[in-house]
This record gives C-alpha cells, sequence and structure tokens, in this order.
C-alpha cells in the first residue's frame, strides 16, 4: 500500500530526521490515543497527543502528552509563563494550526507556537505522533522530535 507523505514527512525529510510513516484503521467514533495505540499494538505510553492551549499571558502554546493522559493545566500554565490556561476551542484548531482534531501534528503548524513535551518521552527509544492526517502516525526518536519541534522537556501530568 503506498502511503502519501504528508507535510510532517517532507519537514522531516528536509531535516534529514529518520522517521516511519505507520498507517492505521481511523475510527471515526473513536480519534483518541488509546484508540491510535491498539491499532499500532503499541503501549498507549509511547503514543503522545499535541494539544494547544492559549494562557492569559503568552496566548497560544503547544503541549505533547503521552496518549491516555489528562493535561494538568497548572503545571501547563506554569512552564509556559501562564497564571491559567485553558484548551483552545475545537472550531479554532484548524484555522491556527492548519490541522483537524485526530490529526494534529506539532511538526508543521501554520506557525510556530512555543512547545513543551511531557518528559517521559525519553523513556522510549522511538515514541508517536500524528503525521498530521487521521489515520497516520509518524514513529520517531523523541530527540528527533523534540529538537524538530523546538520543544521544552517538563512535567505536564500530575
Amino acid at each position: 500500500m503506498k502511503i502519501n507523505k504528508t507535510n510532517v514527512a517532507r519537514l522531516l525529510d528536509k531535516a534529514k530526521i529518520a522517521y516511519e510513516l505507520i498507517p492505521y484503521e481511523v475510527d471515526e467514533s473513536d480519534l483518541s490515543a488509546t484508540h491510535v495505540a491498539d491499532m499500532l499494538g503499541e503501549n498507549v505510553d509511547q503514543v503522545f497527543k499535541t494539544l494547544v492551549l492559549c494562557g492569559d499571558k503568552t496566548k497560544y502554546f503547544v503541549c505533547i502528552i503521552p496518549g491516555d493522559k489528562e493535561i494538568d493545566l497548572k503545571l501547563a500554565a506554569k512552564v509556559s509563563g501562564n497564571k491559567k490556561c485553558d484548551l483552545i476551542p475545537m472550531k479554532e484548531l484548524l484555522p491556527l494550526t492548519g490541522y483537524i482534531r485526530g490529526a494534529c501534528s506539532p511538526i508543521g503548524m501554520k506557525k510556530h507556537f512555543p512547545t513543551y513535551i511531557h518528559q517521559t518521552c525519553l523513556d522510549f527509544q522511538h515514541i508517536y505522533v500524528s503525521a498530521g492526517q487521521r489515520g497516520l502516525q509518524i514513529k520517531l526518536s523523541p530527540h528527533d522530535l523534540i529538537r524538530e519541534a523546538r520543544a521544552d522537556l517538563c512535567l505536564l501530568i500530575a
């Protein structure tokens, strides 16, 4: 089966970063990272989801956390230099990032936002993030993701 390269894959190629495009069966009624991990046959702690938040001081920023975890908004606010923050409304995701729900990648957004990744990513030789479209994940080294997304390593879940 031929997999069409996404913008994320092209950006990784340009940066000479090794990755693998991994397709999976999409369930429109379950876009969760847990479902993605099940489809990939992988540990859900290795499948990271990309969340876009808005803070009271710095405006938009991105957090990358293990797929089955909930972000701690107090920790996210603190690391991003905000007093408080919240997830952006779903209707803002596409115009702001160029990605839809269930396909938001920390690489290749319309504009770069400050990005933070949960420190457990370093527990693994490789992790998965969205390749920018539903049904496709990118498998890559967490160090490469940190470098390409210009992400800060921190604690984002309690």
